[in-house]
């Protein structure tokens, strides 16, 4: 089997980590399940030796394996990783991210708050980000991780246009530890409808900014807040 796919800045065991987990996730594997011995592993992500030991030792920092020597050792899970449901989408995330409901609380909070800002403090080539984004937002209609990192961009962009640097490094730090924390993202059912729904939101946001409509905001944010309620905690 051919090496992992190395994202930019993202190092091959770094690679073979983020494989693991998302094997993890997807098979609903158990604690205490064995995901074979470690020659086995190797031979499975094709790569050396050394790779898969600092691959081995950023998921037992992660708390998501452990390693046993012996005949009947080998690789096994430790916890599986937290699952939250997050309006169109199933997320899974390293155990690294010790409660993921709070992170999503935290962000929901700044996301009001900074929306209610921007229909104020906004700029033309804030919206011109905002509209990009929902763009991005579309076109990865078909891939659940995609779609998410696009809707992170979106309030992301809500953020910068309030122009409060301190709340929105604040709130970068928590997109980080959301995004470092995802091992697995997968869309629900009916998905077409309910991207849709979201779409029309954050497209209906993008226009309440730009024409300074803070009524219409408030009832989008109302609608986005809906959505959010339906986060639960859950085991793959």
């Amino acid at each position: 089997m051919s090496e992992p796919e190395v994202r930019r800045g993202r190092s091959r065991a770094e690679a073979v980590a983020e494989a693991v987990q998302e094997d993890i996730a997807a098979r609903g594997a158990a604690t205490g399940d064995r995901l074979g011995l470690r020659t086995e592993l190797i031979e499975r992500h094709g790569v050396s030796p050394s790779v898969m030991n600092e691959a081995l030792g950023l998921l037992r920092d992660r708390g998501l394996v452990t390693v046993r020597p012996g005949p009947s050792g080998g690789v096994f899970v430790a916890a599986q990783p937290a699952q939250v449901r997050l309006g169109a989408i199933d997320l899974w995330f390293s155990a690294a991210v010790p409660d993921p409901r709070e992170l999503f609380a935290a962000r929901t909070f700044f996301d009001d708050a900074f929306a209610a800002v921007a229909v104020d403090r906004a700029g033309p080539n804030d919206v011109r980000a905002l509209e990009s984004a929902v763009h991005d937002m579309r076109t990865h209609a078909g891939d659940a991780a995609a779609y998410m990192r696009a809707t992170v961009a979106f309030h992301a962009a809500v953020a910068h246009a309030t122009s409060l640097t301190v709340a929105v490094g604040l709130y970068e730090t928590v997109l980080a530890l959301l995004r470092a924390g995802i091992v697995r993202a997968t869309f629900v059912e009916p998905r077409d409808e309910m991207v849709a729904h979201a779409l029309a939101i954050h497209e209906g946001m993008t226009a309440a900014i730009r024409d300074r409509d803070a009524e219409a905001m408030t009832k989008l944010l109302a609608l986005h807040a809906g959505d959010l309620e339906r986060v639960q905690d859950g085991h793959g």
